[in-house]
């Protein structure tokens, strides 16, 4: 139920949520705290060590947040005039970093009975949202483009992206695996502007680049890490 909640139902629902008051460019660069967020979860909710490095990592991360958000303006942050599909995204790294943290804790079942135990919870613990959606006439346009995107939506960045995140986590844990979430403004970045004809703005390159830091930082695994890491693992 943790799990269809958190990394499921809400966790996917707010992504669109914000993608409505934001654009996709910033959703990917402000995504990519997540890393540090998943260190700090995973200390917070099960006191992983974290060294001296790692806490500076995370601070340095989330002042990169801070600097898109803010988009370097000294008055939106003494006015705290943010935009509220930024705020939006940060919430919801939050709840994947603890989805994330607590996926040790994921029953011993195959991963694809996970996943769609995962989807069921979920897809029904959206359909009172669906219906209220529908009462305010919020209605889908059946069209070629719609059906597209909801098999591509479905099938690709939820299926195929959990199924591949949580075997991962599986493989070489939840810190490590978060270093390849770097990809994703990447991504976001060409994307947005080849598709999209969003710009590249000077605070996205500055708040990256913290972020970046920061994370290298706080991902790198302290010595109780690595001698974890260094165990065989069980297959």
């Amino acid at each position: 139920m943790l799990f269809a909640a958190v990394g499921g139902g809400a966790f996917g629902t707010l992504q669109f949520v914000a993608l409505h008051f934001t654009t996709a460019l910033n959703m990917g660069v402000v995504g990519s705290v997540a890393p540090a967020f998943i260190v700090a979860a995973s200390w917070i909710l099960f006191r992983d060590r974290l060294s001296a490095l790692q806490l500076i990592g995370v601070a340095i991360s989330l002042t990169g947040v801070l600097a898109i958000v803010s988009r370097l303006d000294t008055a939106r942050l003494a006015s705290f005039s943010f935009n509220g599909g930024d705020l939006i995204i940060i919430a919801n790294m939050l709840l994947w970093a603890i989805y994330s943290a607590c996926l040790r804790l994921r029953p011993d079942i195959h991963p694809m009975t996970f996943m769609l135990s995962m989807a069921v919870i979920a897809g029904l613990g959206n359909v009172p949202f669906a219906l209220l959606e529908y009462a305010f006439d919020y209605r889908l346009q059946y069209t070629g483009l719609t059906l597209a995107t909801l098999l591509y939506s479905a099938f690709v960045t939820t299926l195929l992206a959990y199924f591949a995140w949580n075997r991962g986590i599986d493989i070489v844990g939840a810190p490590r695996a978060s270093a390849f979430l770097h990809t994703i403004p990447l991504f976001s970045a060409v994307l947005a502007t080849t598709i999209l004809g969003e710009t590249i703005e000077p605070y996205h390159i500055v708040g990256f680049a913290l972020i970046l830091g920061g994370v290298s930082l706080a991902a790198r695994p302290n010595a109780a890490q690595r001698s974890v890491a260094s165990l065989p693992r069980e297959h």
